[in-house]
């Protein structure tokens, strides 16, 4: 196994260590701000394995197979568990309607996934390689701010509760810029390689 797959599993060891501090309640609301350490760490590791592996070479099948799972698996994650934290998404004013709002950009961002992880599998059973845009990666970006700053913005607010209302509210507007650069990146990402859903015409028998 070369040393991208390595970091990348290392990503998905992170998960549960991310988990464990999420839950560990006896450092007095500390635990949030350690998971949101931990979640930044396993992310990071996303970007290192990739430009290690384009720039030796060293891109593998397992890669392309466990790379996307890593990610999907470590943001899945720390969206769900932040939901069971309806209060930082009732900051101000977003107040009682933040949580559904919430919930709902949640969905979204966990059906694009699916839907485009479905779209590639198609493409990869016509042997076509479909790589990242720029956008979806403009998402990422602004996804992986979102979570790091609420996670933050639990123990924050315990502390400071100013302070904690700011990093949440501007956690907060992170978080909705990415569900739209999710849609927008979704639909650009389907329309742009729409070829992949076309039917392949069937061969004529030669006589």
């Amino acid at each position: 196994m070369n040393l991208p797959n390595k970091i990348t599993l290392t990503r998905i060891f992170m998960i549960p260590v991310f988990v464990v501090f999420f839950y560990l309640n006896v450092m007095d609301g500390w635990n949030y701000l350690v998971s949101a350490i931990v979640f930044v760490l396993a992310a990071a590791t996303d970007a290192i394995d990739g430009h290690i592996a384009r720039s030796r070479h060293l891109v593998t099948d397992l890669g392309k197979f466990l790379d996307p799972i890593a990610d999907k698996v470590l943001v899945s994650t720390a969206l769900i568990l932040l939901l069971t934290q309806d209060s930082v998404f009732t900051v101000s004013f977003f107040e009682g309607w933040g949580y559904i709002a919430a919930a709902i950009c949640v969905a979204v961002i966990l059906a694009r996934e699916l839907i485009v992880s479905g779209f590639r599998m198609v493409a990869a059973g016509k042997g076509v390689v479909l790589a990242a845009d720029k956008l979806g990666k403009l998402k990422t970006t602004f996804q992986d701010i979102a979570i790091a700053l609420l996670l933050a913005s639990i123990t924050i607010l315990g502390l400071f509760s100013e302070a904690g209302e700011i990093v949440a509210l501007i956690g907060l507007v992170c978080f909705y810029v990415c569900t739209l650069l999710t849609i927008l990146s979704g639909v650009n990402y389907i329309v742009k390689n729409k070829q992949v859903l076309a039917e392949d015409k069937p061969q004529e028998a030669q006589a």
